[in-house]
Protein backbone atom coordinates (compact mmCIF):
# COMPACT_ATOMS: atom_id res chain seq x y z
CA UNK A 1 0.00 0.00 0.00
CA UNK A 2 1.15 3.18 -0.92
CA UNK A 3 2.47 5.77 1.78
CA UNK A 4 1.42 9.16 -0.47
CA UNK A 5 -1.26 11.04 1.73
CA UNK A 6 -4.27 11.70 -0.68
CA UNK A 7 -5.77 15.72 -0.38
CA UNK A 8 -8.75 14.32 1.07
CA UNK A 9 -6.65 13.10 3.72
CA UNK A 10 -5.06 16.64 5.00
CA UNK A 11 -8.75 18.66 4.30
CA UNK A 12 -11.76 20.14 5.89
CA UNK A 13 -14.73 19.35 3.57
CA UNK A 14 -17.94 21.58 4.12
CA UNK A 15 -21.46 20.28 3.68
CA UNK A 16 -23.74 22.50 2.20
CA UNK A 17 -27.76 21.26 1.88
CA UNK A 18 -28.51 24.25 -0.82
CA UNK A 19 -32.34 24.54 -0.57
CA UNK A 20 -31.38 25.57 3.07
CA UNK A 21 -28.19 27.38 2.69
CA UNK A 22 -28.35 30.84 0.55
CA UNK A 23 -30.91 32.57 -1.88
CA UNK A 24 -29.58 34.52 -4.61
CA UNK A 25 -33.34 35.57 -6.22
CA UNK A 26 -35.85 35.66 -3.59
CA UNK A 27 -38.01 32.81 -4.18
CA UNK A 28 -36.94 31.36 -0.61
CA UNK A 29 -34.79 28.32 -1.62
CA UNK A 30 -31.24 28.29 -1.62
CA UNK A 31 -29.59 28.29 -5.37
CA UNK A 32 -26.14 27.90 -6.82
CA UNK A 33 -25.89 31.77 -7.36
CA UNK A 34 -26.46 31.74 -3.27
CA UNK A 35 -23.44 29.30 -2.85
CA UNK A 36 -21.02 31.18 -5.34
CA UNK A 37 -21.94 34.33 -3.23
CA UNK A 38 -20.49 32.72 -0.33
CA UNK A 39 -17.39 30.84 -1.07
CA UNK A 40 -15.27 33.09 0.20
CA UNK A 41 -16.63 32.65 3.04
CA UNK A 42 -16.50 28.90 3.09
CA UNK A 43 -11.99 29.54 1.99
CA UNK A 44 -11.87 31.91 4.70
CA UNK A 45 -13.20 29.02 6.91
CA UNK A 46 -10.85 26.75 6.17
CA UNK A 47 -12.04 23.88 4.37
CA UNK A 48 -10.42 22.62 1.22
CA UNK A 49 -13.62 21.02 -0.72
CA UNK A 50 -17.53 21.52 -0.72
CA UNK A 51 -19.60 18.77 -0.69
CA UNK A 52 -22.87 19.61 -2.24
CA UNK A 53 -26.27 17.62 -1.36
CA UNK A 54 -28.27 16.82 -4.61
CA UNK A 55 -29.10 19.59 -7.24
CA UNK A 56 -30.08 17.62 -10.24
CA UNK A 57 -33.17 17.46 -11.56
CA UNK A 58 -36.32 15.99 -8.92
CA UNK A 59 -39.92 15.94 -8.11
CA UNK A 60 -38.80 16.33 -4.70
CA UNK A 61 -40.46 13.70 -2.67
CA UNK A 62 -37.34 13.41 -0.79
CA UNK A 63 -35.80 16.59 -1.45
CA UNK A 64 -33.43 15.70 -4.26
CA UNK A 65 -32.88 12.40 -2.89
CA UNK A 66 -35.14 11.15 -5.82
CA UNK A 67 -33.94 12.16 -9.57
CA UNK A 68 -35.50 12.32 -12.63
CA UNK A 69 -32.54 13.50 -14.35
CA UNK A 70 -28.78 12.98 -13.79
CA UNK A 71 -27.39 15.14 -16.52
CA UNK A 72 -29.21 18.45 -15.27
CA UNK A 73 -29.80 20.88 -12.88
CA UNK A 74 -33.38 21.51 -10.91
CA UNK A 75 -34.31 24.99 -12.24
CA UNK A 76 -35.05 25.59 -8.36
CA UNK A 77 -31.20 25.52 -8.03
CA UNK A 78 -30.16 27.42 -11.14
CA UNK A 79 -29.04 25.95 -14.58
CA UNK A 80 -26.06 23.62 -15.73
CA UNK A 81 -24.27 27.05 -16.97
CA UNK A 82 -24.53 28.24 -13.14
CA UNK A 83 -23.11 25.08 -12.23
CA UNK A 84 -20.33 25.40 -14.66
CA UNK A 85 -19.77 29.37 -13.27
CA UNK A 86 -19.55 27.50 -9.72
CA UNK A 87 -16.84 25.30 -10.72
CA UNK A 88 -14.98 27.47 -12.24
CA UNK A 89 -15.38 30.16 -9.01
CA UNK A 90 -14.08 27.54 -6.94
CA UNK A 91 -10.87 26.88 -8.98
CA UNK A 92 -10.31 30.12 -8.55
CA UNK A 93 -10.10 29.80 -4.45
CA UNK A 94 -8.40 26.19 -4.82
CA UNK A 95 -11.52 24.73 -3.87
CA UNK A 96 -12.91 21.02 -4.79
CA UNK A 97 -16.17 19.80 -5.16
CA UNK A 98 -17.76 16.40 -4.23
CA UNK A 99 -21.49 15.76 -5.43
CA UNK A 100 -23.60 13.35 -4.05
CA UNK A 101 -24.13 10.30 -6.06
CA UNK A 102 -27.49 8.24 -5.27
CA UNK A 103 -27.17 5.56 -7.52
CA UNK A 104 -29.73 3.19 -5.50
CA UNK A 105 -32.56 4.02 -6.99
CA UNK A 106 -34.33 6.94 -8.84
CA UNK A 107 -37.17 8.86 -8.57
CA UNK A 108 -40.17 7.55 -10.20
CA UNK A 109 -40.49 10.24 -12.82
CA UNK A 110 -36.86 9.04 -14.28
CA UNK A 111 -37.31 7.96 -17.93
CA UNK A 112 -36.13 4.56 -16.47
CA UNK A 113 -38.74 4.32 -14.74
CA UNK A 114 -41.26 5.82 -17.01
CA UNK A 115 -40.43 3.56 -19.58
CA UNK A 116 -39.71 0.48 -17.69
CA UNK A 117 -43.87 0.30 -16.42
CA UNK A 118 -44.99 0.51 -19.76
CA UNK A 119 -44.77 -3.50 -20.27
CA UNK A 120 -42.98 -6.39 -18.63
CA UNK A 121 -41.28 -7.33 -21.83
CA UNK A 122 -39.88 -3.68 -22.47
CA UNK A 123 -35.95 -3.14 -22.44
CA UNK A 124 -35.76 -0.93 -19.34
CA UNK A 125 -37.97 -3.68 -17.41
CA UNK A 126 -35.12 -5.34 -16.15
CA UNK A 127 -33.36 -1.78 -14.78
CA UNK A 128 -35.57 -1.89 -11.96
CA UNK A 129 -37.02 -4.94 -9.85
CA UNK A 130 -39.87 -6.20 -10.78
CA UNK A 131 -42.09 -9.24 -9.76
CA UNK A 132 -45.23 -10.78 -9.27
CA UNK A 133 -46.50 -10.70 -6.23
CA UNK A 134 -48.23 -13.36 -3.83
CA UNK A 135 -51.14 -14.47 -2.62
CA UNK A 136 -54.87 -14.78 -4.30
CA UNK A 137 -54.29 -12.94 -7.83
CA UNK A 138 -50.40 -11.80 -6.41
CA UNK A 139 -52.19 -8.76 -4.59
CA UNK A 140 -49.74 -9.22 -1.72
CA UNK A 141 -46.28 -8.23 -1.71
CA UNK A 142 -43.73 -10.67 -3.21
CA UNK A 143 -41.24 -10.55 0.12
CA UNK A 144 -41.46 -9.27 3.71
CA UNK A 145 -39.25 -6.28 3.32
CA UNK A 146 -39.55 -3.37 4.47
CA UNK A 147 -39.11 0.21 3.60
CA UNK A 148 -36.20 2.31 5.61
CA UNK A 149 -38.98 5.11 5.84
CA UNK A 150 -41.59 2.64 7.33
CA UNK A 151 -44.04 0.28 5.49
CA UNK A 152 -43.51 -1.95 2.61
CA UNK A 153 -40.78 -2.50 0.37
CA UNK A 154 -42.87 -2.83 -2.42
CA UNK A 155 -45.89 -1.26 -4.47
CA UNK A 156 -48.05 -2.43 -6.63
CA UNK A 157 -48.64 -1.26 -10.22
CA UNK A 158 -52.16 -1.91 -11.78
CA UNK A 159 -51.49 -1.50 -15.46
CA UNK A 160 -48.55 -4.84 -15.63
CA UNK A 161 -49.82 -6.39 -12.54
CA UNK A 162 -46.40 -6.94 -10.65
CA UNK A 163 -44.67 -5.57 -7.89
CA UNK A 164 -41.39 -2.84 -8.11
CA UNK A 165 -39.02 -2.72 -5.61
CA UNK A 166 -38.31 0.50 -3.36
CA UNK A 167 -36.37 0.34 -0.26
CA UNK A 168 -37.29 3.78 0.43
CA UNK A 169 -40.14 5.51 -0.55
CA UNK A 170 -42.61 4.44 -3.44
CA UNK A 171 -41.18 7.74 -5.09
CA UNK A 172 -37.91 6.02 -5.33
CA UNK A 173 -37.92 2.81 -7.25
CA UNK A 174 -34.52 0.47 -6.33
CA UNK A 175 -32.19 0.25 -9.83
CA UNK A 176 -31.58 -3.44 -10.25
CA UNK A 177 -27.24 -3.24 -10.46
CA UNK A 178 -27.41 -6.99 -11.59
CA UNK A 179 -28.06 -5.61 -15.01
CA UNK A 180 -24.72 -4.74 -16.33
CA UNK A 181 -27.20 -1.85 -18.47
CA UNK A 182 -27.59 -0.25 -15.35
CA UNK A 183 -24.11 -0.27 -14.33
CA UNK A 184 -22.66 0.94 -17.48
CA UNK A 185 -25.22 4.23 -17.07
CA UNK A 186 -24.12 4.96 -13.98
CA UNK A 187 -20.49 4.88 -15.34
CA UNK A 188 -21.47 7.52 -17.90
CA UNK A 189 -22.96 9.37 -15.09
CA UNK A 190 -20.03 9.69 -13.35
CA UNK A 191 -17.59 10.28 -16.48
CA UNK A 192 -19.88 13.51 -17.39
CA UNK A 193 -19.73 14.69 -13.94
CA UNK A 194 -15.84 14.67 -14.15
CA UNK A 195 -15.87 15.76 -17.02
CA UNK A 196 -18.00 18.98 -15.80
CA UNK A 197 -15.03 19.45 -13.27
CA UNK A 198 -16.38 17.42 -9.92
CA UNK A 199 -13.51 15.92 -7.47
CA UNK A 200 -15.43 13.38 -6.24
CA UNK A 201 -18.63 11.87 -5.34
CA UNK A 202 -20.64 10.84 -2.11
CA UNK A 203 -22.17 7.72 -2.48
CA UNK A 204 -25.86 7.73 -0.58
CA UNK A 205 -26.73 4.27 0.50
CA UNK A 206 -24.07 2.32 -1.36
CA UNK A 207 -23.90 -0.60 0.75
CA UNK A 208 -27.47 -1.33 -0.77
CA UNK A 209 -26.66 -1.74 -4.43
CA UNK A 210 -26.32 -5.28 -4.10
CA UNK A 211 -29.48 -7.56 -3.31
CA UNK A 212 -29.39 -11.39 -2.58
CA UNK A 213 -30.48 -13.56 -5.82
CA UNK A 214 -34.25 -14.33 -5.72
CA UNK A 215 -34.74 -11.78 -3.36
CA UNK A 216 -36.03 -13.76 0.04
CA UNK A 217 -37.71 -13.02 2.86
CA UNK A 218 -36.02 -11.54 5.38
CA UNK A 219 -35.82 -12.47 9.21
CA UNK A 220 -38.55 -11.03 11.36
CA UNK A 221 -37.56 -7.92 12.85
CA UNK A 222 -39.49 -4.91 15.11
CA UNK A 223 -38.05 -2.13 13.04
CA UNK A 224 -36.78 -3.39 9.56
CA UNK A 225 -37.16 -6.64 7.43
CA UNK A 226 -34.90 -8.06 4.78
CA UNK A 227 -31.95 -5.94 5.84
CA UNK A 228 -29.57 -8.84 5.76
CA UNK A 229 -30.64 -9.21 2.18
CA UNK A 230 -29.89 -6.34 0.53
CA UNK A 231 -27.14 -4.52 2.78
CA UNK A 232 -23.36 -5.75 2.06
CA UNK A 233 -25.01 -8.25 -1.01
CA UNK A 234 -22.83 -10.43 -2.44
CA UNK A 235 -21.56 -8.35 -5.04
CA UNK A 236 -21.05 -5.40 -3.69
CA UNK A 237 -17.55 -5.00 -3.49
CA UNK A 238 -17.24 -6.46 -7.23
CA UNK A 239 -19.71 -3.52 -8.28
CA UNK A 240 -17.53 -1.00 -6.77
CA UNK A 241 -14.79 -1.87 -7.98
CA UNK A 242 -15.58 -1.74 -11.41
CA UNK A 243 -17.26 1.87 -10.98
CA UNK A 244 -14.00 3.05 -9.80
CA UNK A 245 -11.78 1.86 -12.40
CA UNK A 246 -14.06 2.79 -15.14
CA UNK A 247 -15.13 5.89 -13.47
CA UNK A 248 -14.13 7.49 -10.09
CA UNK A 249 -10.27 6.72 -11.00
CA UNK A 250 -9.96 8.33 -13.94
CA UNK A 251 -9.71 11.94 -12.30
CA UNK A 252 -7.91 12.23 -8.90
CA UNK A 253 -11.00 11.69 -6.78
CA UNK A 254 -12.41 11.57 -3.39
CA UNK A 255 -15.12 8.51 -3.14
CA UNK A 256 -16.92 8.66 -0.15
CA UNK A 257 -19.61 6.01 0.62
CA UNK A 258 -22.55 6.36 3.39
CA UNK A 259 -22.62 3.03 4.84
CA UNK A 260 -25.43 2.47 6.34
CA UNK A 261 -25.06 -0.67 8.73
CA UNK A 262 -21.35 -0.68 7.95
CA UNK A 263 -19.11 -2.75 10.04
CA UNK A 264 -15.11 -2.02 11.06
CA UNK A 265 -14.59 -5.24 8.87
CA UNK A 266 -16.48 -4.42 6.17
CA UNK A 267 -15.30 -0.84 6.17
CA UNK A 268 -11.58 -1.83 6.08
CA UNK A 269 -12.52 -3.68 3.02
CA UNK A 270 -14.41 -1.07 1.31
CA UNK A 271 -11.62 1.53 2.02
CA UNK A 272 -8.26 -0.22 1.78
CA UNK A 273 -6.61 1.28 -1.23
CA UNK A 274 -5.35 -1.93 -2.53
CA UNK A 275 -9.13 -2.66 -2.99
CA UNK A 276 -9.88 0.40 -5.09
CA UNK A 277 -13.42 0.69 -4.00
CA UNK A 278 -14.02 3.82 -1.80
CA UNK A 279 -11.50 6.28 0.08
CA UNK A 280 -13.22 6.75 3.18
CA UNK A 281 -17.01 5.70 4.55
CA UNK A 282 -19.73 7.40 6.55
CA UNK A 283 -20.17 4.98 9.48
CA UNK A 284 -23.13 5.51 11.72
CA UNK A 285 -21.99 3.45 14.92
CA UNK A 286 -20.90 6.40 16.97
CA UNK A 287 -24.49 8.08 15.46
CA UNK A 288 -26.33 5.18 17.10
CA UNK A 289 -24.90 5.74 20.73
CA UNK A 290 -27.97 7.81 22.01
CA UNK A 291 -30.49 6.34 19.14
CA UNK A 292 -31.10 2.60 18.68
CA UNK A 293 -31.29 2.08 15.17
CA UNK A 294 -31.23 5.72 15.04
CA UNK A 295 -35.01 5.35 16.08
CA UNK A 296 -35.66 4.27 19.44
CA UNK A 297 -34.51 7.05 22.64
CA UNK A 298 -32.03 5.59 24.53
CA UNK A 299 -29.60 7.85 27.18
CA UNK A 300 -26.58 8.83 25.74
CA UNK A 301 -23.51 7.68 27.52
CA UNK A 302 -19.93 9.33 27.01
CA UNK A 303 -18.59 6.03 27.67
CA UNK A 304 -20.29 4.09 24.86
CA UNK A 305 -18.97 6.95 22.22
CA UNK A 306 -15.70 6.75 23.74
CA UNK A 307 -15.66 2.75 22.79
CA UNK A 308 -16.53 3.57 18.85
CA UNK A 309 -14.34 6.19 18.76
CA UNK A 310 -11.68 3.67 20.33
CA UNK A 311 -12.49 0.52 17.90
CA UNK A 312 -11.94 2.71 14.91
CA UNK A 313 -9.55 4.62 15.02
CA UNK A 314 -7.49 1.47 16.16
CA UNK A 315 -9.08 -0.91 13.63
CA UNK A 316 -8.67 1.65 10.54
CA UNK A 317 -5.13 2.69 11.16
CA UNK A 318 -2.60 1.33 8.54
CA UNK A 319 -6.03 -0.54 6.82
CA UNK A 320 -8.59 1.74 5.94
CA UNK A 321 -9.57 5.52 6.12
CA UNK A 322 -12.37 7.38 8.41
CA UNK A 323 -14.66 9.95 8.34
CA UNK A 324 -15.46 12.32 11.12
CA UNK A 325 -18.25 13.99 11.78
CA UNK A 326 -21.17 14.64 14.42
CA UNK A 327 -23.64 16.47 11.77
CA UNK A 328 -25.26 16.47 8.49
CA UNK A 329 -28.34 16.59 6.70
CA UNK A 330 -29.79 13.36 7.76
CA UNK A 331 -28.97 13.96 11.57
CA UNK A 332 -30.07 16.44 14.17
CA UNK A 333 -27.69 19.20 15.28
CA UNK A 334 -25.22 18.07 17.67
CA UNK A 335 -25.54 20.57 20.56
CA UNK A 336 -27.57 18.85 22.85
CA UNK A 337 -27.33 15.70 21.52
CA UNK A 338 -24.07 14.74 23.19
CA UNK A 339 -23.51 17.79 25.60
CA UNK A 340 -26.49 17.55 27.44
CA UNK A 341 -28.13 20.75 28.80
CA UNK A 342 -25.81 23.13 27.71
CA UNK A 343 -27.67 26.50 29.14
CA UNK A 344 -25.57 29.26 28.63
CA UNK A 345 -22.77 27.08 27.75
CA UNK A 346 -23.29 26.66 24.04
CA UNK A 347 -20.24 28.08 23.06
CA UNK A 348 -18.09 26.57 25.26
CA UNK A 349 -19.83 23.39 24.59
CA UNK A 350 -19.76 23.46 21.01
CA UNK A 351 -15.78 23.84 20.43
CA UNK A 352 -15.18 21.15 22.74
CA UNK A 353 -16.89 18.76 20.46
CA UNK A 354 -15.06 20.56 17.21
CA UNK A 355 -12.01 19.38 19.61
CA UNK A 356 -12.95 15.76 20.71
CA UNK A 357 -13.85 15.01 17.16
CA UNK A 358 -11.17 17.11 14.72
CA UNK A 359 -8.44 15.78 16.53
CA UNK A 360 -9.07 12.11 15.87
CA UNK A 361 -7.51 10.23 12.30
CA UNK A 362 -9.78 10.85 9.24
CA UNK A 363 -11.53 13.11 7.40
CA UNK A 364 -13.38 15.98 8.83
CA UNK A 365 -16.15 16.76 7.72
CA UNK A 366 -18.16 20.23 8.59
CA UNK A 367 -22.40 20.70 7.93
CA UNK A 368 -23.09 24.06 7.36
CA UNK A 369 -24.15 26.16 9.99
CA UNK A 370 -22.14 23.59 12.94
CA UNK A 371 -19.25 26.14 12.57
CA UNK A 372 -21.58 28.95 14.19
CA UNK A 373 -23.30 26.63 16.44
CA UNK A 374 -26.42 26.32 15.40
CA UNK A 375 -29.27 24.53 16.85
CA UNK A 376 -32.55 22.20 16.86
CA UNK A 377 -35.50 24.14 15.87
CA UNK A 378 -38.16 24.23 18.72
CA UNK A 379 -40.73 22.55 16.68
CA UNK A 380 -44.58 23.47 18.46
CA UNK A 381 -46.68 20.97 16.71
CA UNK A 382 -45.80 17.64 14.35
CA UNK A 383 -47.79 19.10 11.27
CA UNK A 384 -44.53 21.86 11.06
CA UNK A 385 -42.29 18.58 10.07
CA UNK A 386 -42.15 18.22 6.08
CA UNK A 387 -39.57 15.51 5.66
CA UNK A 388 -41.54 12.83 4.16
CA UNK A 389 -39.96 10.40 6.82
CA UNK A 390 -41.50 11.87 9.33
CA UNK A 391 -45.06 11.37 7.05
CA UNK A 392 -44.37 7.81 6.19
CA UNK A 393 -43.20 6.93 9.70
CA UNK A 394 -46.93 8.61 10.93
CA UNK A 395 -48.47 6.56 7.98
CA UNK A 396 -46.94 3.39 9.73
CA UNK A 397 -49.47 3.86 12.42
CA UNK A 398 -52.38 4.08 10.11
CA UNK A 399 -55.94 4.59 12.53
CA UNK A 400 -53.29 4.16 15.56
CA UNK A 401 -51.44 7.49 14.97
CA UNK A 402 -53.65 9.72 17.11
CA UNK A 403 -52.80 7.50 20.14
CA UNK A 404 -49.18 7.45 19.39
CA UNK A 405 -48.76 10.88 18.28
CA UNK A 406 -47.51 12.26 21.85
CA UNK A 407 -45.02 9.95 21.72
CA UNK A 408 -44.07 10.07 17.90
CA UNK A 409 -43.84 14.40 18.24
CA UNK A 410 -41.46 13.55 21.35
CA UNK A 411 -38.73 11.41 18.99
CA UNK A 412 -39.34 13.87 16.41
CA UNK A 413 -38.57 16.97 18.01
CA UNK A 414 -35.10 15.52 18.98
CA UNK A 415 -34.47 13.24 16.39
CA UNK A 416 -36.32 14.35 13.07
CA UNK A 417 -34.18 15.64 10.18
CA UNK A 418 -35.98 18.46 9.65
CA UNK A 419 -33.56 20.16 13.28
CA UNK A 420 -30.95 20.32 10.48
CA UNK A 421 -32.54 21.54 7.82
CA UNK A 422 -33.71 25.04 8.66
CA UNK A 423 -31.80 27.92 6.91
CA UNK A 424 -28.07 28.77 7.20
CA UNK A 425 -28.40 32.40 9.76
CA UNK A 426 -26.02 34.42 8.01
CA UNK A 427 -26.98 37.95 10.04
CA UNK A 428 -29.99 38.86 11.83
CA UNK A 429 -31.88 41.13 9.45
CA UNK A 430 -35.32 39.62 8.08
CA UNK A 431 -35.05 35.77 7.76
CA UNK A 432 -31.66 35.40 8.91
CA UNK A 433 -29.98 36.95 5.97
CA UNK A 434 -30.99 33.46 4.09
CA UNK A 435 -33.41 35.35 1.14
CA UNK A 436 -35.70 37.66 0.82
CA UNK A 437 -38.78 36.14 -0.03
CA UNK A 438 -40.59 33.83 1.86
CA UNK A 439 -38.41 30.92 3.28
CA UNK A 440 -38.85 26.66 2.30
CA UNK A 441 -38.82 26.46 5.54
CA UNK A 442 -38.85 28.24 9.23
CA UNK A 443 -35.92 29.76 10.61
CA UNK A 444 -34.79 28.91 13.38
CA UNK A 445 -35.87 32.19 16.07
CA UNK A 446 -32.41 32.65 18.14
CA UNK A 447 -30.90 33.41 14.25
CA UNK A 448 -31.43 37.21 15.97
CA UNK A 449 -27.91 36.27 18.36
CA UNK A 450 -26.40 33.05 16.57
CA UNK A 451 -25.61 34.08 12.79
CA UNK A 452 -22.28 34.37 10.87
CA UNK A 453 -22.30 38.18 11.04
CA UNK A 454 -22.05 38.19 14.96
CA UNK A 455 -19.33 35.06 15.10
CA UNK A 456 -17.31 37.30 12.62
CA UNK A 457 -17.38 40.12 14.97
CA UNK A 458 -16.55 37.94 18.10
CA UNK A 459 -12.47 37.37 18.27
CA UNK A 460 -13.84 34.50 20.40
CA UNK A 461 -16.80 32.86 19.10
CA UNK A 462 -17.29 29.12 17.61
CA UNK A 463 -16.75 30.32 14.55
CA UNK A 464 -13.37 31.54 14.86
CA UNK A 465 -12.31 28.88 16.81
CA UNK A 466 -13.15 26.63 14.42
CA UNK A 467 -10.91 28.77 11.75
CA UNK A 468 -7.81 28.13 14.36
CA UNK A 469 -8.43 24.61 14.93
CA UNK A 470 -8.77 24.00 11.12
CA UNK A 471 -5.43 25.46 10.58
CA UNK A 472 -3.28 23.57 13.29
CA UNK A 473 -4.84 20.37 11.76
CA UNK A 474 -4.11 21.23 8.47
CA UNK A 475 -0.56 19.95 7.60
CA UNK A 476 -0.46 18.01 11.15
CA UNK A 477 1.26 14.49 10.61
CA UNK A 478 0.49 13.71 14.05
CA UNK A 479 -2.89 14.60 13.11
CA UNK A 480 -3.06 13.00 10.05
CA UNK A 481 -1.24 9.69 10.33
CA UNK A 482 -0.43 9.49 14.05
CA UNK A 483 -1.69 6.27 16.66
CA UNK A 484 -4.79 7.24 18.74
CA UNK A 485 -4.24 5.89 22.15
CA UNK A 486 -7.62 6.57 24.81
CA UNK A 487 -7.19 7.67 28.12
CA UNK A 488 -9.82 7.62 31.57
CA UNK A 489 -11.49 4.91 29.07
CA UNK A 490 -14.02 4.28 32.31
CA UNK A 491 -14.70 7.95 33.32
CA UNK A 492 -18.14 9.03 32.54
CA UNK A 493 -17.08 12.59 31.77
CA UNK A 494 -13.87 13.09 30.41
CA UNK A 495 -12.82 12.30 27.10
CA UNK A 496 -8.83 11.68 27.17
CA UNK A 497 -6.57 10.57 24.20
CA UNK A 498 -3.30 10.42 22.86
CA UNK A 499 -2.07 11.26 18.94
CA UNK A 500 1.37 9.85 18.46
CA UNK A 501 3.75 9.95 15.10
CA UNK A 502 7.71 10.29 15.01
CA UNK A 503 7.98 10.80 18.69
CA UNK A 504 5.78 13.85 18.76
CA UNK A 505 2.10 13.35 20.66
CA UNK A 506 -0.82 15.38 20.95
CA UNK A 507 -2.93 15.03 24.42
CA UNK A 508 -6.63 15.77 23.91
CA UNK A 509 -8.41 16.74 27.13
CA UNK A 510 -12.15 17.25 26.83
CA UNK A 511 -15.15 17.06 29.18
CA UNK A 512 -18.73 16.68 27.99
CA UNK A 513 -20.21 17.90 31.29
CA UNK A 514 -21.58 21.01 32.40
CA UNK A 515 -19.95 20.70 35.48
CA UNK A 516 -16.25 21.25 37.17
CA UNK A 517 -14.88 17.86 36.60
CA UNK A 518 -11.00 16.77 38.32
CA UNK A 519 -8.44 15.80 36.12
CA UNK A 520 -5.37 13.91 36.74
CA UNK A 521 -2.79 13.48 33.82
CA UNK A 522 -1.74 9.83 33.36
CA UNK A 523 2.20 9.08 34.12
CA UNK A 524 2.68 8.70 30.76
CA UNK A 525 1.98 12.33 29.85
CA UNK A 526 3.50 13.95 33.09
CA UNK A 527 6.50 15.91 33.38
CA UNK A 528 7.23 16.44 29.73
CA UNK A 529 7.76 18.99 27.57
CA UNK A 530 4.62 21.03 26.81
CA UNK A 531 2.71 23.55 25.25
CA UNK A 532 -0.86 24.06 25.40
CA UNK A 533 -1.30 25.16 21.63
CA UNK A 534 -5.98 25.12 21.56
CA UNK A 535 -8.28 25.38 24.49
CA UNK A 536 -11.95 26.63 24.43
CA UNK A 537 -11.57 29.13 27.53
CA UNK A 538 -10.38 32.77 27.61
CA UNK A 539 -7.65 31.63 29.68
CA UNK A 540 -4.46 29.50 29.71
CA UNK A 541 -3.14 26.22 31.34
CA UNK A 542 0.59 26.46 30.25
CA UNK A 543 1.32 23.44 32.39
CA UNK A 544 0.47 19.64 32.68
CA UNK A 545 -0.72 18.83 35.85
CA UNK A 546 -3.87 17.93 38.21
CA UNK A 547 -6.63 20.38 37.66
CA UNK A 548 -10.28 21.10 37.88
CA UNK A 549 -11.67 21.25 34.10
CA UNK A 550 -14.20 23.67 33.96
CA UNK A 551 -17.73 23.06 32.54
CA UNK A 552 -17.13 22.05 28.59
CA UNK A 553 -13.42 22.48 29.14
CA UNK A 554 -11.10 21.42 26.02
CA UNK A 555 -7.29 21.31 26.05
CA UNK A 556 -5.04 20.18 23.31
CA UNK A 557 -1.10 20.21 24.50
CA UNK A 558 1.79 19.15 22.33
CA UNK A 559 4.18 16.78 23.61
CA UNK A 560 7.93 16.36 23.26
CA UNK A 561 8.22 18.77 20.20
CA UNK A 562 11.38 20.15 19.73
CA UNK A 563 11.36 23.42 20.84
CA UNK A 564 12.48 25.35 17.43
CA UNK A 565 9.55 23.71 15.59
Amino acid sequence: MSNKTRWYKDSFIYQIYPRSFCDSNGDGIGDIQGIISKLDYIKDLGAKAIWLSPIYKSPNYDNGYDISDYRDISPEFGTLDDFKTLVAEMRKRDLKLIMDLVVNHTSFEHKWFLKSKESTDNEYRDYYFWRKGRGKNGKKPPNNWTSRFGGSAWTYDEKTKEWYLHLFTKEQPDLNWDNPKVRKEVEDIVNYWLDLGVDGFRCDVITYISKREGLPNGKWGLLSRGDEHFTHGPNIHKYLNELNKNGFSNKDTMIVGEGAGVTLEQAIIYTNEENEELDNVFHFEHMETDFYKQAIPRKFKLKNLKKVFSKWQLGLLQKGWNSLYFENHDFPRSLGRFTGDYKDKRVEAAKMLAISLYMQQGTPYIYQGQEIGMTNYTFSNISEFQDVLVQNIRSVFGVFEPIFRPLIFKILKIRARDNARTPMQWDASENAGFTEGKPWFYINPNYTTINVENELEDKNSILNFYKKLIQYRLGNEVLINGYYKEYEGKNKDLHVYMRNYNGVSILVVCNYKNKEVPFKPNPETANKNCKLVLHNYNYDRPILEPMTLRPYEALVYELNKPKNS
